[in-house]
């Protein structure tokens, strides 16, 4: 009988996912409206997303537009982006809130590089983690002798060579 890798399978593709969100959090040369989505204002009592507030657009390379929908809660937005300690510098005015990113320094590259090196780590734990699941649960039927021999080989051999590329 051979082993049912689908759960395995969506298991690396949500990391895979997960890992692209992350990676798209980082701000590299130009600023992008999904480095401010992990921003949560406080709303009429409740925290939800910046893009729940107002609609977020680039206007330059190192400048991003917040357009609220209710002009009352742009001092809200404002204080969300000092709170989140992005690095950057946000200013109020009539059409909404500006947010305006530094240019990136050596310093900055540095420790944008050791994040990134820290979530891809993140994601080589968690894929670790599943495989070795995986493993000890062919192990497990082996024994028991609901697998046998060559449908290990076949299936585990394809995965490891899958997690070596």
């Amino acid at each position: 009988m051979a082993y049912n890798f689908s759960p395995f399978k969506a298991k690396l593709q949500s990391v895979e996912d997960w890992l692209k969100k992350e990676f798209t959090s980082i701000r590299t040369g130009r600023a992008n409206p999904s480095l401010l989505d992990g921003i949560l204002v406080e709303s009429y009592g409740a925290r939800v997303p910046l893009n729940q507030v107002g609609s977020v657009s680039t206007e330059d390379p190192r400048t991003l537009r917040i357009s609220p929908w209710d002009a009352s809660q742009s001092k809200d937005i404002e204080k969300a982006i000092t709170a989140a300690n992005l690095g950057v510098s946000c200013v109020v005015d009539d059409k909404g809130a500006r947010v305006i990113f530094p240019e990136l320094t050596g310093e900055r590259r540095g420790e944008l590089m050791k994040v990134a090196k820290q979530k891809l780590e993140e994601g080589r734990v968690s894929v670790r983690g599943e495989r070795d699941k995986v493993k000890n649960d062919i192990e497990k039927q082996k024994k028991e002798g609901t697998m046998g021999e060559v449908g290990e080989e076949v299936h585990y051999g394809s995965l490891l060579s899958r997690q070596r590329s």
